[in-house]
């Protein structure tokens, strides 16, 4: 039989929504909820029931900034800035692509060099402004309208041959990454990107991510052959604007 104190303890835990999330999980959980949410209701079956359930309570998480299974683990990442905490959420993921475009290193290399070049074929790239020989800040785009912006210094550069690159110190979404000029027999060039990031979200994140097309290695893999495309041709096919049934346009680069 349930005591009087074991249910005034599970009522005060249902109703205690004092903040012990940090801010990137809460973005992250109200992402991946809407999500999960919009998804579940579409499936109109029990899978669907539950996994518009398990969006409402993401939902809830990210608007309320608590976790009744963080109360119980004993668990607060709101202070993680200041104790160095990372929550149940917290992951690296790793992402390695590569692919062979017909054009020498040094080419490839001076244009991927210049950051400001960079949205130009990677989409989910708002801006990025060079600051200095080293530095410089990016913005881009992330699921449901956000952004994320983040500072990024060159910790390790070869001319004509690989260019490595983190961001600095307290970014919203840690990252460091390498992309290498791989000379073939022929005169292609292997370009190959290599990525490290603190999934906002962890792996839970990066699943959600995955789910709807937001995952970074699909974005790498469509970067690389847009990268290709401009290289190659001078410019990017894309239907970007285009209704249904109209010839795409072609986005031309830009030095």
């Amino acid at each position: 039989m349930t005591s009087k104190s074991e249910n005034n303890s599970i009522i005060d835990s249902l109703t205690d929504f004092d903040t012990n999330v940090g801010s990137t999980e809460r973005i992250v959980s109200a992402i991946a909820g809407g999500a999960l949410l919009t998804y579940g209701i579409k499936r109109s079956d029990t899978v669907g029931v539950l996994l518009s359930v398990l969006g409402g309570s993401l939902i809830l998480r990210g608007a309320t900034g608590h976790c009744q299974v963080y109360d119980v683990a004993g668990i607060n990442t709101s202070e993680e800035t200041s104790h160095g905490k990372k929550g149940l959420l917290s992951g690296n993921i790793d992402v390695a692509k590569s692919l062979t475009i017909n054009k020498p290193p040094s080419e490839l290399f001076q244009f991927w060099r210049n950051f400001g070049n960079l949205p130009q074929f990677m989409e989910h790239l708002e801006s990025v402004q060079v600051i200095d020989s080293k530095r410089s800040h990016w913005k881009a785009k992330a699921p449901l309208g956000y952004s994320v912006e983040w500072d990024a210094e060159i910790t390790n550069e070869e001319e004509n041959v690989r260019i490595e690159w983190s961001s600095v110190e307290g970014s919203e979404i840690p990252n460091s990454g390498v992309v290498e000029f791989l000379p073939t027999s022929t005169r292609g060039t292997v370009v190959k990107v290599s990525l490290n990031y603190e999934a906002p979200g962890g792996y839970l994140g990066a699943m959600f991510a995955k789910l709807f097309g937001e995952e970074p290695s699909q974005q790498v893999y469509g970067d690389l052959y847009r990268f290709k495309s401009l290289m190659e041709s001078g410019e990017i096919i894309t239907t970007e604007g285009q209704t249904s049934g109209r010839e795409p346009q072609a986005k031309k680069a830009t030095a």
